[in-house]
């Protein structure tokens, strides 16, 4: 009798994950559905058996986070209940702690400086408002409160990047670029590749643009509404980077998600 207890406990505890999963994207097909989903309608959106839903939206049903009528379900009062607790709950949680632990985390994981950098109103520069210094005796640093250019900062291009076309565009034809080293880039066309391999990777990398010997790798911030918060860029000693490109530009672009994604974005 003791076996088989334990037994089913084990095979509930695997299975968990899972249902657990699907509430959750049911939920979320349910909440971004402008009109009320039928089971063969959530079966194809969340490529889930009908079967498998319909025992979950009974569970949910019982509990008023859904009602079904009419061949037909949309979310219930417990499902409003749920979401005005979470507001609450988010309004408690300022949205610069994850970001601020995200920030440690990359710092821990590259052994690099990592900066929180926001555009301005007029879409022209950043400002660095936060820092994670590095604790390698060769390390890069700036002062919270500094400024760059955008098309000179990986953070820069990645703002670029996340904005519309049109204003990108409108940027880089109004733009008056100066050469800070011997690499920056200063031709339109040649900036213009730049954000838009930046727009297609996710990333954007720089490599002694805005000084010598720094390079950057910088990834947007999203809240749950997908506006840009800024973005979270690695600054490192190009003579340590240059041999890791492509390892930094992936954890600059899972940690930007993974913060993402702690805010609500989806």
């Amino acid at each position: 009798m003791d076996q088989e207890t334990t037994v089913q406990e084990s095979g509930t505890r695997a299975a968990a994950p899972q249902s657990v999963t699907r509430v959750i994207r049911l939920l979320e097909a349910l909440c971004t559905s402008g009109e009320p989903l039928s089971l063969a309608d959530l079966s194809r959106r969340l490529a889930t058996p009908k079967s498998s839903l319909a025992a979950l939206l009974r569970g949910l049903a019982d509990e008023d986070f859904v009602i079904g009528s009419d061949g037909v379900w949309r979310l219930g009062s417990g499902a409003f209940g749920l979401g005005s607790a979470l507001t609450q709950a988010r309004r408690r949680l300022q949205s610069s702690d994850p970001i601020r632990d995200g920030m440690r985390r990359l710092c821990t994981a590259t052994g690099e400086t990592v900066l929180f950098a926001v555009g301005d109103a007029e879409g022209d520069q950043l400002t660095y408002v936060d820092m994670v210094e590095s604790r390698n005796v060769v390390r890069y640093s700036v002062s919270v409160g500094d400024r760059r250019p955008l098309y000179a900062t990986a953070g820069g291009r990645a703002l670029l990047a996340a904005s519309p076309p049109e204003a990108a565009e409108s940027y880089l034809r109004r733009l008056k670029a100066q050469a800070f080293t011997p690499a920056t880039l200063v031709d339109r066309a040649a900036l213009a590749a730049a954000v838009t391999a930046a727009r297609d990777q996710g990333v954007a990398q720089t490599i002694d643009q805005a000084a010598e010997g720094v390079t950057g790798t910088a990834a947007t911030i999203r809240d749950a509404a997908g506006l840009v918060l800024g973005a979270l860029v690695v600054a490192a000693p190009s003579s340590r980077a240059q041999a890791r490109l492509e390892a930094l530009a992936q954890l600059v672009r899972k940690e930007a998600a993974d913060i993402s994604r702690s805010l609500g974005f989806r």
